[in-house]
């Protein structure tokens, strides 16, 4: 049976904010435009994009929970 882990509400609703989004995105634009970034850049952006990842990851199953309740 699988372990239930209680996600505290609060961290179900996290985004990141506005301006660390903006440099996700600022990044990942100048990389598409064909800049090539320096290795502390696209460590940057990588982190930044496990972020993302794992707060949609969070709200995908924090909903589900919930529907399922």
């Amino acid at each position: 049976m699988p372990e239930i882990v209680e996600i505290p509400i609060e961290l179900t609703q996290f985004q990141l904010p506005q301006a660390v989004q903006a440099r996700l995105q600022h990044l990942l634009y100048r990389q598409d435009g064909g800049t090539v970034l320096s290795q502390a850049e696209r460590q940057e952006a990588e982190g930044l994009v496990e972020l993302a990842e794992f707060l949609s990851l969070l709200h995908l199953r924090s909903n589900r929970v919930t529907r399922q309740a």
